[in-house]
């Protein structure tokens, strides 16, 4: 006897849609390189219970002697790989950057996700620290041109006097990843010459690399000067962002961490390691162009 069927399946009810809760999404990062992984590991430690995503831009290292219009394009392309991939805040843990990009970035991701960028988390604290007002500054020639910290000091502490110092030679030093060697000390020690003669009590690190070398930049400066990096600086604001819009993580658990690179995985995991001070494991490769014309085509 021949069997008889329906002459069509029967329907199948779907799954419904697996949805992710904001909170339960990364806190996405990028900088130009791996200094920005000073940044993170103080989000790591102050934060462990959130997850992060970083990108670092290694493959257009360095971004200390860029246009601000070419930052800004820089910015937008990496802000769109990050918040393609699903992110609850982002931090642009770079200054030449923050100081090009920020005010942009913030208005055109202000209906998806907080944006925290280094230069006035840092300047609050330098007005914070400073007895005198007088306020040193070490960063790229990219950042003191944009004049971003000049700004954003006169805001916190509209009487402080702000001594910028621009280096483009620091930042690469120390990213080859290389040990602090004389060729970094008369760096340092070039940099530092001018603030000591200005008498500043408060030096702010305006380059997430250079806490690599700060204690080379304290000895230099002397221990009377306090010295104020961006790590510590963003962390604090990073919390209050999220807990501000209600986008914390639970407490207890423990976050996961992963990295993104325009560059070379292999060489962004040697020089990561040692930036993070915890374990770099996979990498994955980026093309921030490509990725822009993508989005720019759907």
């Amino acid at each position: 006897m021949t069997p008889r069927y329906p002459s069509a399946p029967p329907a199948v009810t779907p799954f419904a849609p697996v949805t992710v809760a904001r909170e339960q999404l990364p806190v996405a990062m990028f900088d130009s390189g791996v200094g920005g992984l000073t940044v993170l590991h103080e989000c790591l430690v102050s934060l462990p219970h959130e997850d992060y995503v970083y990108l670092g831009d290694t493959a257009r290292f360095p971004y200390g002697d860029r246009s601000s219009a070419e930052l800004l394009t820089f910015a937008r392309q990496l802000a769109g790989i990050l918040t393609d991939e699903g992110a609850k805040l982002l931090v642009v843990a770079c200054n030449s950057a923050t100081a090009a990009a920020l005010p942009a970035l913030r208005d055109e991701l202000s209906d998806r996700i907080p944006v925290v960028g280094v230069v006035g988390p840092e300047a609050r604290l330098a007005a914070l620290a400073s007895q005198t007002g007088k306020v040193g500054l070490l960063a790229t020639p990219a950042t003191v041109a944009s004049g971003a910290y000049e700004r954003a000091l006169a805001g916190v502490a509209p009487g402080a006097e702000l001594h910028s110092v621009a280096s483009a030679e620091l930042a690469p030093l120390i990213q080859a990843g290389g040990e602090i060697d004389h060729r970094v000390i008369a760096c340092v020690q070039g940099l530092c010459r001018p603030l000591r003669a200005a008498g500043v009590d408060t030096v702010i690190l305006g380059c997430t690399h250079y806490p690599l070398v700060r204690a080379v930049l304290q000895r230099e400066l002397g221990r009377g000067v306090t010295v104020v990096s961006s790590g510590e600086a963003i962390a604090q604001d990073v919390e209050a962002a999220l807990a501000g819009a209600r986008l914390s993580n639970r407490e207890g658990r423990r976050g996961s961490y992963r990295f993104l690179t325009s560059g070379d995985p292999e060489e962004f995991r040697r020089l990561g390691t040692r930036f993070l001070q915890l374990p770099v494991d996979q990498v994955v490769r980026v093309d921030p162009a490509a990725s822009a014309l993508r989005r720019a085509a759907a």
